[in-house]
């Protein structure tokens, strides 16, 4: 019988897949860290052009994960030579899917913002981003498939490897192009944006060399030419499309959760703005938690172990736990020292901390109800996942839209993710716990 995971097994994924969620988390924090001393309007507009576009990275990241959940079952089998054949399958299909969204991009953004931002001053600066932000989607559809495939075969330090670069040259950039610094020309925000397209693009480039250098000669099969197998993409386009159309549905309602808020008005939205990149710091290590518990519940199962998959999600919501209690201790004991990086103004800062208070106990229920959602999916039972969340995101913005509406206080409206985290644990604990999900054949 093959040993029970461990937390030293546990942890050796999560950290790794924590420093890579926190790769995206950096380029946001410093965006907005540098963008907010701009002033509200270009924070606001770095705010929706940022979501507006990481809704399109979003397919992207949903069928990522389905070939994550098939890699990691096929490593769980022992079947490694399988690997390559399903990434050389999955990245024919990256390759369509980006040029596909990078069209919609380039020439839908102007009508699309336009429809859904009321401020002028608001709009332009988003159009501005987006300007060059677009060009990045292709490489960040191909670096999600590289994250997939390491989290599949549960050796995720390139993603270590991968986060480093792109911290760094995002905030070199950020620091240079924003205000001009080191002679570089001043772009404000656009060059936030540009920014963040040559992180995304150092880090395709690591990705593919290290990957050349380093699994070439190993047994998965890959960098070699495989016959186009039909059978496989079907399968591989059946788990993921689920979870492709999820991730759209999930961030499209996290999207319209800020244009309900921007049509509150410049600060609300100002303040939204800090808390949503407070609130991605937050659960950084809930994501890395929860992609864990996808891919080791995928790879027990595989392994012929599905009685020991509740064992492995209790173990990986007690380590969440530990890590994220730490970090919120912290933002709670210091909050304005924490809004107070965003802003000069520290009436401004003051007006921010009622909200982050509200996103710390998210935090907690975003950790669990996330864990549990993430052992759905990794049961490769991606249907059932997408009508779990589908059903709770439609609760979901019914309250966003009736908050929106009596209230003129930002705080009460951010609480949509403690009821958003709750539902979501809930719900999908049942399932785990009453459904028949150890049949699924992937």
């Amino acid at each position: 019988m093959k040993a029970q995971t461990t937390n030293k097994e546990i942890w050796s994924i999560a950290i790794p897949i924590m420093l890579g969620n926190l790769a995206q988390t950096i380029i946001n924090f410093t965006d907005t860290a540098f963008v907010g001393h701009l002033g509200v309007i270009e924070l606001g507009a770095s705010m929706l052009a940022g979501l507006f576009y990481f809704v399109f990275t979003t397919v992207a990241t949903g069928f990522a994960i389905g070939v994550q959940i098939i890699i990691a079952r096929r490593f769980g089998e022992g079947n490694k030579e399988r690997v390559g054949v399903i990434f050389e399958h999955g990245s024919l299909f990256v390759l369509l899917l980006g040029t596909i969204l990078f069209s919609i991009l380039h020439f839908f953004s102007d009508s699309l913002l336009g429809w859904l931002i009321d401020s002028p001053n608001i709009y332009a600066s988003a159009l501005d981003y987006i300007k060059y932000r677009q060009f990045g989607i292709i490489f960040v559809c191909f670096n999600f498939l590289y994250r997939g495939l390491y989290v599949g075969i549960s050796n995720t330090k390139a993603i270590t490897y991968s986060t480093i670069i792109m911290a760094i040259v995002n905030i070199f950039l950020d620091y240079c192009l924003i205000f001009g610094n080191l002679g570089f020309p001043e772009m404000g925000i656009g060059g936030a944006a540009l920014a963040s397209f040559c992180a995304e693009v150092a880090a395709f480039l690591f990705f593919t060399i290290y990957s050349y250098i380093t699994l070439r000669n190993k047994d998965f099969g890959m960098f070699k030419v495989h016959k186009l197998e039909s059978e496989l993409m079907k399968r591989i386009l059946k788990i993921a499309t689920p979870t492709m159309i999820q991730k759209l549905f999930s961030f499209g309602v996290w999207f319209v959760f800020f244009i309900l808020i921007e049509k509150m008005g410049e600060t609300a939205t100002g303040i939204s703005s800090i808390v949503r990149s407070v609130y991605m710091i937050l659960i950084t290590p809930c994501f890395a938690f929860a992609t864990t518990t996808n891919t080791l519940v995928s790879r027990t199962i595989g392994a012929g172990h599905p009685e020991q998959v509740f064992d492995t999600i209790t173990k990986i919501m007690k380590n969440c736990i530990v890590c994220t209690i730490p970090i919120i201790l912290v933002i709670m004991i210091f909050p304005i020292q924490v809004a107070s990086i965003y802003t000069d103004d520290i009436n401004f800062a003051q007006m921010v901390v009622p909200s982050i208070y509200v996103i710390c106990l998210g935090t907690i229920l975003q950790g669990v109800g996330n864990g549990y959602f993430e052992a759905v999916s990794g049961t490769g039972n991606t249907s059932a996942a997408l009508y779990l969340e589908a059903a709770i995101l439609v609760v979901y913005v019914i309250y966003i839209a009736i908050m929106t509406n009596i209230t003129d206080n930002v705080q009460w409206v951010w609480t949509a993710e403690i009821l958003y985290g709750g539902l979501l644990g809930a719900i999908c604990y049942l399932y785990m716990k009453f459904a028949n999900w150890n049949k699924k054949r992937i």
